[in-house]
């Protein structure tokens, strides 16, 4: 992620995220009501320091049930306070106490019946509140903010896409090289890191090469749409659609198929991805096909408070796939204080064990 390119060039202003699990907030937005009727229930869950897998898990087992009868609409981070939605599928039973799994990690805010099941994506976005400290610049930040709501940010896929120290992008590219792997959760994971990191790749590569400029045969989205077209010529036209946020440059998630985009577009998009053949190969192989995700990210009503001389308080709503990441990498440098500590742990743990291999060894 350090490589990639900058919108507005790399922030100066250092900040701690994650002190706390409170300093990560986040709420996700369904697009719709439970109906109050069917076999499905779906369930609001405020979450502390519990990964999504473990919630899952603990649903599947209270209401006894298969696993693969849980499900949710998208996973949250664990050191964070999250607000998301669970799908339970309970054909013919009577209506569990949900509220008895109430404890300090886990609440159930409200349980309603659905007739449909709720699966992976089913959002219209998530709302952020994040709690930034040790900030090194407080005006500079608040300044960087009004910047950033104007211009946005690049669309970046976020390190958590890519596992520990891009475990899942090694994963892939082993998988790719012919190692078997059974697990789907994981097959999963994995073709989506290389998804991801083909993406972020070509749209470090355009804002380095063209910036926010259009090329000749871009390929633009619906603004709120995953629609989108290919601009044989740009006319005045389409430069105030595009001025006025109506549509939006995009940049290639790989897949089956030809690029939708032409001409010079065409060849930049084919030269950025020339040295990823391996990765290209291993997605179409999977059975993905084309598809486009905007090259820009913006958030809506973000904004800024600063709370102390060097604590701010930021909120904004992204769309459903956007990564708040994204947002704090273009705002400033930032330390994740409970990553940190997760590393220092684990380097300890091998520290540890390579000195009771020795210990054990003979010689």
């Amino acid at each position: 992620m350090d490589s990639l390119t900058y919108l507005h060039g790399k922030p100066a202003i250092n900040v701690d995220i994650r002190t706390h699990n409170a300093d990560f907030q986040v709420q996700e937005i369904l697009p719709f009501l439970p109906s109050g009727e069917g076999e499905h229930h779906l369930l609001h869950i405020r979450k502390n320091g519990l990964t999504t897998v473990m919630v899952a898990k603990q649903l599947a087992e209270f209401a006894k049930v298969h696993p693969k009868e849980v499900t949710y609409a998208g996973q949250k981070d664990k050191n964070a306070i999250t607000e998301q939605w669970f799908g339970v599928r309970i054909p013919g039973k009577e209506t569990p106490d949900w509220a008895s799994l109430n404890s300090d990690e886990l609440t159930i805010l409200t349980s309603s019946r659905h007739g449909k099941k709720l699966r992976i994506g089913a959002l219209s976005g998530n709302r952020f509140k994040l709690t930034l400290r040790q900030v090194s610049d407080v005006p500079g930040l608040l300044t960087r903010v009004a910047l950033l709501a104007d211009t946005g940010v690049p669309n970046y896929f976020g390190e958590q896409r890519f596992g520990h120290n891009g475990s899942n992008l090694r994963g892939a590219l082993a998988m790719f090289a012919g190692r078997k792997v059974k697990d789907r959760n994981k097959r999963s994971m994995y073709l989506s890191a290389s998804r991801s990191d083909l993406f972020n790749q070509v749209v470090s590569q355009r804002l380095q090469e063209h910036g926010t400029q259009v090329l000749a045969g871009d390929c633009v989205m619906l603004s709120g749409s995953r629609s989108f077209f290919t601009v044989e010529q740009w006319d005045d036209t389409l430069m105030a659609r595009l001025a006025q946020k109506d549509i939006q440059l995009s940049a290639p998630l790989w897949g089956r198929g030809s690029l939708a985009c032409v001409d010079e577009a065409l060849a930049f998009e084919e030269a950025a991805l020339v040295n990823y053949q391996a990765q290209r190969l291993g997605l179409e192989q999977a059975g993905l096909d084309q598809e486009r995700r905007s090259l820009l990210l913006r958030p809506e009503g973000l904004k800024a408070i600063a709370v102390s001389d060097d604590v701010v308080q930021l909120e904004f709503m992204l769309p459903a796939g956007c990564f708040a990441t994204a947002v704090l990498r273009e705002l400033c440098q930032y330390q994740d204080v409970q990553e940190m500590q997760f590393q220092a742990l684990m380097a300890e743990k091998d520290r540890l064990k390579q000195e009771a291999q020795q210990d054990a060894d003979p010689r």
